[in-house]
Formats: structure tokens, C-alpha cells, sequence
């Protein structure tokens, strides 16, 4: 199976990389792929360097450029590279990660070779047209019955277990009590005070990790402009903040901690199952995480610990701060699980069915 596989950077990934020039495109994506950035969403065949498989990044303007140099494309859309890296390539199945930017219009004008096209979006997308692709797939059973209602074939696949994370789970050490990774924006109404009761936690050494929206940014550094006071991040969240990380990065902060905090963002619902409850149990970290549906094997009291209020959070970090035995053992069980149901072998597996 020859699959090309693409992907989008974040815009906070974008602005916070290390501007490591490369001479080519090979050298370009062997160095994005070191930084396990999104590595969980990564296809086996991509990190084994599989001949069959081909990956790039279809929104990194340097990189796709390096690849046109190469090949004597005189062109900077990033559009007809990526037409044509997939034509190179013989591709015959596409792999979208990156459905926004690249969805039915694009699907459209595939070269032949192209037999399957499917695309991961787990998140509800306003009008966004997907329906071209064979399948979309995700973890959220509830967004999956959303593209199902606009028409589009869909498919429950998962996240999969980093095998760069083995060597920062048996290094793990207990610097904090507490961290967060992830985004903060008073839209994510939930989370923000989710967040705010896990800063409040009595006696707790924590740090948050934020990748703040950009009035959010504009607030912090401006407290006193009318009208921007909502977007502020709140006293107690601001005396432990500290800039966003990605990558090895976060599986270094994940494996210092003894608890890693998670809340699901407004949209998602009761699903659960984001990307940092497999990047913290596989980094050998207690996943504290809010009530809801999770993937299976991902079980309160046995893999991770869930709260069901904003009131409990505290009780929580208090007993797994105190109780080391009841901590490492949670630990231990969630890291052991993801390893086991998440592997990227099974993970490859199940791809192949869905093809």
C-alpha cells in the first residue's frame, strides 16, 4: 500500500520551532519528524521511513518549497506541490490530516493513481465540505455522527502510543506536583475554571503550559485596555504560567510531574480522548482528567483519575500529592495500557481495515 500521509502545523508550533535551516526536503522532514510533534496521529510505515510511505507537512511554506526546488516545480502554491508530491509518489491511499485546508475541492483534483482518500477531523466544522473523502475518521463517536448527518462516510480510528515516550517514562521524575499542556481562551468556558480550581490547589508546585488566543496575549501585556479584562488570565493561573511546549518537548514536562491535568474543550461534549491523555499516560504521568466518554481501557481509579466537578479538583491533587503508593500504581496501570491497546502496530492495523 503506497499511502501519503499530510499533516498542518499549529500556529503555535509555528511560532515557537527552532529555525533550523535545512538543505533539503529529506533533511527538512527528518528534523520535523525528531520533534514528535503530533507524533500520536503519525502512521507506523511514516517512522519507519517505509519506502511505500511518503509524509510532509502540505502547510509549511519552506519545507514544500525545498521539495519543488528539488524537483523542478516552478511554483509557490502550496496546493500544486502537494498535487504533485502525490503524483510523484504514485500514492494510492491519501491521508489527510489537514482537511481544512485541503477538503472536497481538493479531493477533486487527485491524480488517478489515488484509490482512497480519508481525512481525520475531530471537531465539529461549521459548513465545512469533507464529503468528497471515502471516510472520515476520528476518536469522538459524537463528531463522527455530525459528519455522518452532512453526508460523509465515517469510521472510529484512534491516536496511537509514541514509542519516543518509552525513554522519558523510565526517566520520569516527580519536579511537579501538577502540570497543564494546552490552549486557554475564555471560550473554552469549562476548561477556564477547571483550570482556575487545579492553580487553587493548596501546597502544590504547578506549572500551565498555554497556548493562549491572541487577545488573550494582548490582555495579559495590556491589563488596563477597556474591554479586554475577560480575555486575562485569571491571578492564580498567571502566577504559574509559562509559554507552550510540543513535541519532546511536552514528553519532557509530562515525564517530570507526578499529575498531569486535563479538560476537554467546550465542543467536545461528553467525548473524551484527546491526544494528551495518550502522550501523559505514556509519558508514565497520573492523567487527572474530567468525566466523560474515553476510549476504552481508559477507566477511573484504575488508568487515570476524573473529577465531575470543579469542587472535587482539589480533594484529587491532595490525595495524589499525599498518597505516592495510590499515585504510582494509577501510573503505572495507564502507562502499561496505552502501550498495550494503543500501539502504533495496532494503530497501522486498523488503518489497513478501514482501507
Amino acid at each position: 500500500m503506497r499511502v501519503f500521509q499530510n499533516n498542518g502545523l499549529s500556529r503555535g508550533f509555528r511560532n515557537h520551532r527552532s529555525d533550523g535551516r535545512c538543505q533539503s526536503f529529506t533533511a527538512g522532514r527528518a528534523q520535523f519528524l525528531d520533534t514528535r510533534f503530533a507524533a500520536s496521529h503519525i502512521l507506523l510505515p511514516v517512522l519507519l521511513d517505509s519506502p511505500d510511505a511518503f509524509y510532509t507537512n502540505g502547510d509549511d511554506e519552506s519545507l514544500q518549497a525545498l521539495w519543488a526546488r528539488e524537483h523542478g516545480l516552478k511554483t509557490d502554491s502550496l496546493e500544486q506541490i502537494l498535487l504533485a508530491q502525490i503524483e510523484h509518489h504514485r500514492t494510492e491511499v491519501f491521508y489527510n490530516l489537514d482537511p481544512m485546508r485541503y477538503g472536497s475541492p481538493f479531493i477533486d483534483k487527485l491524480p488517478g493513481c489515488v484509490k482512497k482518500t480519508i481525512c481525520w477531523r475531530a471537531a465539529p466544522s461549521g459548513n465545512a465540505d469533507l464529503t468528497k473523502y471515502d471516510l472520515v475518521v476520528c476518536n469522538f463517536p459524537s463528531v463522527l455522527d455530525d459528519w455522518r448527518q452532512k453526508g460523509c462516510k465515517v469510521a472510529y480510528f484512534f491516536p496511537a502510543h509514541d514509542p519516543a515516550m518509552d525513554t522519558y517514562a523510565e526517566s520520569r521524575r516527580d519536579d511537579f506536583d501538577l502540570i497543564f499542556i494546552g490552549g486557554f481562551s475564555r471560550h473554552h468556558v469549562k476548561r477556564s475554571e477547571a483550570l482556575r480550581a487545579a492553580a487553587s490547589a493548596p501546597g502544590i508546585h504547578a506549572r500551565f503550559y498555554l497556548e493562549d488566543s491572541r487577545l488573550t496575549r494582548l490582555a495579559n501585556l495590556l491589563p488596563f485596555v477597556p474591554g479586554l479584562g475577560a480575555y486575562r488570565h485569571p491571578d492564580e493561573i498567571r502566577a504559574i504560567r509559562a509559554g507552550p511546549i510540543y513535541g519532546r518537548n511536552a514528553y519532557a514536562a509530562l515525564s517530570s510531574t507526578r499529575i498531569v491535568f486535563n479538560g476537554a474543550v467546550d465542543m467536545a461534549g461528553e467525548d473524551r480522548g484527546n491526544m494528551r491523555c495518550f502522550e501523559a499516560t505514556g509519558c508514565g504521568a497520573v492523567l487527572l482528567t474530567d468525566f466523560g466518554r474515553y476510549p476504552e481501557g481508559f477507566i477511573d481509579g484504575d488508568t487515570m483519575v476524573t473529577y465531575s466537578s470543579t469542587d472535587e479538583i482539589p480533594k484529587l491533587i491532595k490525595r495524589l500529592t499525599e498518597d505516592a503508593s495510590w499515585a504510582n500504581s494509577i501510573a503505572q496501570a495507564g502507562c502499561a495500557m496505552v502501550k498495550d491497546r494503543y500501539s502504533k502496530g495496532l494503530q497501522w492495523a486498523k488503518f489497513q481495515e478501514l482501507v
